[in-house]
């Protein structure tokens, strides 16, 4: 069995994915919940964004996850359902705005191996939860694993300074232990290096490079074309 106070894998740096595809959509209402749960990063939204944090949530629902954030005791930017929700296999609930900081790690813990060891890990991190009970018989499914892999791959193509993807645990290993030993993180781990289980990226890399396109061809019909003259 694995210990999750020792999952971390860094990002390398020349192997960015060249495209940001994610099915996610907005939980309802949610938007209610931002002003007491979320927070002003302190860092750049873009450039400043370091690590990206899995979590399970030791519940069986996202309904359940969703009440964190409407007490304003917590916080995370995407939520992963689970195999009895009508939303598994389908996309994952967008929660928290990327650009704002989630409360979803104590601002006290930091790991050396995450930004030489700086605290207040919410301010440039993202944080992910997927749906688990985290008990043995709640097995994570493949589509949970591959769409939380999917997650880290979207914002490892977004975010320039994304490097490392580290468990919960590995944080804060006194008081957590999520996302759990059962939790898949290797085949996670090689989802995410490989791109696994994403389409996508094969029908962007089968296409041309707009800076390979002869600007000489063209190909568009005259009517269309930009005319200097009407501008």
């Amino acid at each position: 069995m694995s210990d999750p106070r020792q999952y971390q894998f860094d990002l390398p740096s020349d192997s960015r994915p060249p495209h940001a595809n994610l099915d996610e959509e907005w939980y309802p209402g949610i938007q209610q919940t931002w002003e007491k749960s979320t927070t002003r990063r302190i860092y750049d939204p873009i450039f400043g964004v370091r690590a990206i944090v899995i979590h399970a949530t030791a519940g069986s629902s996202s309904e359940g996850a969703v009440s964190v954030m409407r007490a304003g005791k917590a916080s995370f930017h995407w939520l992963v359902p689970d195999e009895d929700e009508a939303q598994h296999g389908q996309f994952v609930w967008a929660c928290a705005p990327e650009a704002r900081a989630a409360w979803h790690v104590r601002n006290a813990v930091s790991h050396p191996g995450v930004w030489a060891g700086r605290k207040k890990i919410n301010h440039f991190s993202l944080g992910v939860e997927v749906v688990n009970r985290a008990t043995a018989s709640d097995a994570f499914s493949h589509w949970q694993m591959a769409m939380t892999a999917r997650i880290v791959r979207y914002a490892w193509a977004k975010y320039p300074n994304l490097r490392h993807v580290v468990s919960h645990a590995r944080l804060d290993p006194e008081r957590r232990t999520d996302p759990g030993a059962h939790f898949p993180w290797e085949d996670f781990k090689n989802h995410v290096l490989t791109g696994a289980d994403d389409p996508i990226g094969a029908l962007i890399a089968a296409t041309t490079n707009a800076n390979d396109i002869d600007p000489s061809r063209e190909d568009l019909c005259p009517a269309c074309a930009w005319q200097p003259t009407l501008v």
